[in-house]
């Protein structure tokens, strides 16, 4: 994996998970209490052998680039591994910002090509998944493939959300199409049991669907970049027309895999990581751990508490409240009385000493965290938020959308999600 350079596309401005996305980088959202989006992506390359990692962003990128550079310094010992933030940036010679996922790579083609690799991995960094890169690479190098496409099995219902893979018996893809439906996508059937799954699995699994994860030989990548100028998009665009001279080639992937790009998906994907006995996805793999930066917080402190199906991050302090199948952020406060359920919350990026929670009240304020006797259900509380004495966060109203900025929150999905920073007064019901 020495010859591998990991490339992770880290997203427009994030408009499906705004307004997580308001101050912040997409792969920078905090993620099941204590890592961000951007850990999965780079956890996975480090265990699969591959330690030169560069992250291309173009949006609200300082705390993505603060975060990588305290968690990953890869080059200690003096090795040549780094994980570093590309950001989008004008120049004579490209005077526009990024404006797809090819035209990101392709700006910095300059300074990839430079790297003696031989293989070059895209991801995606708004994916949940735990996968061996090494395996995918081998793939790729056995079947002599100029680009290898990342493949879940789908059903029927799922492939019409998907972009679809036609392939042969030897992997070779021949045709792709995006969202088709009805007789489009009865075309696009495979025999999924060519890829090891079980007669049972190639019945009720037998779409292949692109995961936008990658391998590109060295030659094929930069053919591909330079003989189509215009072309933006890699699954919509470089994909589909590198069928006409490159040999493209399937690599199944037959595991959890969630797409968290929307605020929906990203709450359910959070909460499932509660799920008993054994969620789908799980942080607890001492061979293929996931990183992320080293805090040294305290541990969790319950005091007279009722704890059901949650995930508690370090720092925390919970006094006499009720916890029902929630995620609680590092350093989260939750004070007497307070019920939580179906809730994730983000935390705080400091503490507040006893004396200036009582120095913050003295003046009226609130103090971070959730206050006394509030209830919050089926909400995203963001980071550093602070919730008033006796607040209902219910959506009593059952509303699907709203935006209300000037009172610190937004309803997407019928998610209440409590902006970064934002303070909810005493007694207000939303």
């Amino acid at each position: 994996m020495k010859r591998v350079l990991g490339i992770i596309l880290g997203g427009g401005a994030g408009t499906r998970l705004f307004p997580l996305t308001k101050m912040r980088a997409k792969p920078a959202v905090p993620l099941a209490a204590k890592y961000r989006l951007i850990d999965i992506p780079v956890s996975n390359c480090i265990n699969s052998g591959i330690n030169k990692i560069y992250v291309l962003t173009q949006f609200n990128s300082a705390s993505l680039n603060r975060h990588l550079t305290r968690t990953y310094n890869l080059s200690a010992g003096f090795g040549q591994g780094f994980v570093e933030v590309l950001a989008a940036q004008q120049t004579p010679e490209s005077p526009s910002w990024f404006e797809g996922t090819a035209d990101a790579v392709r700006k910095y083609k300059w300074l990839f090509q430079e790297w003696d690799a031989d293989e070059y991995l895209i991801l995606s960094g708004d994916q949940l998944y735990r996968m061996d890169y090494g395996a995918f690479v081998a793939s790729h190098r056995a079947l002599g493939a100029d680009i290898s496409v990342a493949a879940l099995p789908v059903t029927p219902g799922q492939g019409q959300s998907f972009g679809l893979m036609r392939t042969d018996a030897s992997r070779r893809i021949l045709e792709f199409r995006e969202k088709p439906r009805d007789d489009a996508l009865a075309e696009m059937r495979v025999d999924t049991a060519v890829y090891g799954l079980s007669p049972e699995e190639a019945r009720d699994k037998p779409y292949l669907a692109s995961m936008g994860i990658y391998v590109f030989s060295r030659q094929a990548l930069f053919d591909l970049l330079d003989q189509n100028p215009s072309a933006t998009d890699f699954g919509k665009e470089i994909i589909p027309t590198a069928l006409q001279r490159h040999d493209l080639r399937a690599y199944l992937f037959n595991d959890y895999w969630e797409d968290i790009g929307t605020i929906r998906a990203f709450y359910e994907a959070n909460l499932a990581l509660t799920d008993q006995p054994l969620p789908a996805f799980s942080f607890y793999d001492e061979d293929f751990p996931i990183y992320t930066r080293p805090r040294y917080l305290p541990p969790t402190k319950l005091l007279d508490s009722h704890v059901t199906e949650s995930i508690l991050g370090d720092g925390s302090i919970l006094k006499s409240c009720s916890i029902y199948k929630c995620v609680l952020g590092v350093r989260s406060r939750i004070g007497t009385g307070a019920v939580l359920q179906d809730t994730l919350t983000m935390g705080s990026d400091s503490y507040e000493s006893n004396a200036q929670r009582e120095a913050v009240r003295a003046k009226g304020g609130i103090p971070l965290g959730v206050g006394d006797g509030s209830t919050v259900k089926g909400a995203i509380l963001d980071k550093n938020v602070r919730i008033g004495s006796n607040v209902r966060i219910v959506n009593k109203d059952r509303i699907e959308e709203a935006d209300r900025p000037e009172l610190g929150f937004y309803i997407r999905s019928s998610l209440v999600v409590v902006i970064k920073n934002a303070t909810i007064p005493n007694n207000m019901v939303i």
